[in-house]
């Protein structure tokens, strides 16, 4: 970095958690982002997703336009392939096919995993993500049987969700006693509850066979065969959501990386022999459920690049609880319930979570205020 100059970042991956990274570090550094999509498609409550597209796009699709705080942020639309620590260069495919490289003084590593259909690393427009939604959506509202296959939150609330509509017959396979592992076992015990008072129809103890080569990334419609030795089992539509997670890391060195492909990392979110270079979210290998991106983590790195960069006095750890926690369901008709890594749970009346936290938190406070929906929602890549 020349004397003088403002420092750069490069956040590789603009999605949950490195959107709020971008927007934050964008006040003091010359910040560079990278999205393999013109908008934020975020992870979050696929049950309402799926079932209610038109409520979950207000707060969870958010073209990157209405973001007033990336005004000041040079976004790239393209995709990361490789990464030079020790030139501290960051080559980039853009989505018209041209190949640029950044230079950084600290990088942020933020590009996620796949997990399912819903999370990828697939260059898209605002025209392939809206069609992506709705041809899933519409699947399922055809479907008069569904099959859940996984019992983590995501299945969980798909399941959960599908059956409060009334639209389908549920069914919930998972391959442990109770759904939820990683969670309280309070917590446990009260999801199980929920579900079967919600009509969804539980199959524990089910582990499932997945065909050579499927990770779960789409919706089938075949029989379900198990390893656990129970009957295949058919319906209208499968939704798959067993918890293959595979970390966007194609673009890193090997040592760098676990055996599973996650980033290695410090208590800092730094990699070891890196300390320019910050990892967060599902891709760092921060604890058994890489749990930075729901952990607060993105503040650590902030906190941790603004003292490499010397606009800060102290650097920050990152700890990670021995449960995981939050809202599993989402915003129901009676509100929204939080778990909390104690096994204990708190209700968030539904007026009071639509005005006060999606409207006022995540709006105003995480995104720093949206602009109103615009006519056209592309997004150009800036060069």
């Amino acid at each position: 970095m020349a004397e003088g100059a403002t420092p750069k970042v490069v956040v590789a991956g603009l999605g949950d958690t490195g959107l709020l990274v971008a927007t934050r570090l964008g006040r003091d550094f010359d910040v560079v982002g990278v999205s393999t999509r013109p908008a934020l498609v975020s992870g979050q409550e696929l049950g309402g997703r799926l079932t209610d597209p038109a409520r979950w796009r207000r707060t969870y699709l958010v073209p990157y336009a209405r973001v007033r705080k990336l005004d000041r942020i040079r976004t790239i639309h393209g995709r990361v392939t490789t990464v030079d620590l020790d030139a501290r260069t960051v080559s980039v495919e853009r989505s018209d096919g041209a190949e640029v490289t950044e230079s950084y003084d600290v990088l942020v590593l933020a590009t996620g995993a796949t997990n399912g259909f819903w999370r990828h690393d697939r260059m898209e427009s605002m025209a392939d993500i809206d069609h992506g939604i709705e041809a899933i959506a519409s699947q399922l509202r055809a479907a008069s049987s569904v099959a859940v296959v996984g019992g983590g939150a995501t299945g969980v609330s798909v399941a959960d969700n599908l059956a409060r509509t009334g639209r389908s017959e549920v069914h919930l396979f998972h391959s442990g006693d109770y759904p939820l592992p990683g969670y309280h076992p309070k917590v446990r015990a009260w999801i199980t509850e929920v579900l079967r008072a919600d009509g969804v129809s539980i199959h524990p103890d089910h582990r499932a066979l997945l065909p050579a080569g499927f990770t779960g990334d789409k919706l089938t419609t075949g029989p379900v065969t198990w390893s656990t030795g129970q009957e295949p089992f058919t319906a209208d539509c499968t939704v798959w959501a067993v918890g293959h997670i595979r970390p966007h890391t194609d673009y890193l060195p090997d040592n760098v990386l676990d055996d599973d492909g996650f980033v290695l990392v410090d208590e800092f979110l730094a990699l070891e022999g890196y300390p320019d270079v910050f990892a967060v979210g599902d891709l760092a290998a921060t604890d058994p459920h890489h749990s930075s991106a729901r952990n607060w983590g993105w503040q650590v790195v902030l906190t941790n690049v603004r003292f490499r960069l010397g606009r800060g006095r102290r650097r920050r750890r990152f700890r990670a609880p021995h449960y995981r926690w939050g809202s599993i369901l989402g915003i129901q008709a009676k509100g929204m319930v939080v778990a909390q890594p104690t096994g204990r749970r708190f209700r968030i009346p539904r007026r009071t979570a639509e005005s006060l936290l999606m409207r006022v938190f995540v709006t105003r406070y995480l995104y720093g205020g949206l602009r109103d929906e615009a006519g056209d929602k592309s997004v150009p890549s800036r060069p």
